[in-house]
């Protein structure tokens, strides 16, 4: 996945009034840490760094470059979101080196068509993996297609790439078909039909 480069700013306002402030002046605050280096307290403009989630999704490579000359390789650890505007106010930013190895979770993208008629059900959307943090696929492809109907699409059915690890339960069930529940039969309809005034006769 390609890096995007983002300029940040230090950040000394502190506290609820500092970050509605920040956030006022159309930046987000963030937090920087990682590998044993002391928290960094920043602020990114908010469009960029959305764009940015938006592009690459919760793996995107960030590379910060900070006004005071601190630059740092990072990927999104938490982004907390307003739930009304769904816009970002808050984001956790984990220090990556490149080379090194992290655990993360990448979604899951489902391609293909299953069985005709059959109704496909998603039980996983991520899967947790270990991957060279450079190195992190935007979304693992699984494919359902002509998977038939009573039939189930497991973890360990997937391939990835070479250099990234699948740590989630190859016995885990990734999709599913089943066959949807339809109409009663018109026979059934219609036995259900003669049983009601046999019923009310015999009451």
């Amino acid at each position: 996945m390609s890096e995007v480069r983002i300029s940040a700013e230090p950040r000394t306002d502190f506290g609820k009034g500092g970050a509605r402030r920040t956030r006022r002046a159309g930046k987000v605050p963030a937090v920087v840490y990682g590998h044993g280096e002391k928290p960094l307290h920043i602020s990114l403009p908010s469009l960029e760094l959305a764009a940015a989630i938006r592009k690459g999704g919760a793996n995107q490579l960030i590379a910060i470059e900070v006004t005071d000359g601190t630059r740092e390789l990072v990927i999104p650890k938490d982004i907390q979101r307003d739930p009304l505007r769904d816009e970002i106010v808050h984001a956790d930013l984990l220090i990556v080196r490149r080379g090194e190895t992290i655990t993360t979770d990448i979604p899951v993208n489902f391609v293909g068509e299953a069985e005709k008629g059959g109704l496909v059900v998603h039980d996983l959307n991520t899967l947790t993996v270990e991957a060279e943090a450079t190195h992190i696929p935007e979304s693992i492809e699984v494919s359902i297609e002509g998977l038939a109907i009573g039939s189930q699409r497991y973890v360990r059915d997937v391939e990835v790439p070479e250099g990234i690890v699948i740590l989630s339960d190859g016995d885990l069930v990734l999709a599913s078909v089943s066959e949807p529940r339809g109409e009663a039969p018109a026979e059934e309809e219609a036995a259900e039909g003669e049983e009601a005034p046999a019923a009310a006769a015999a009451e």
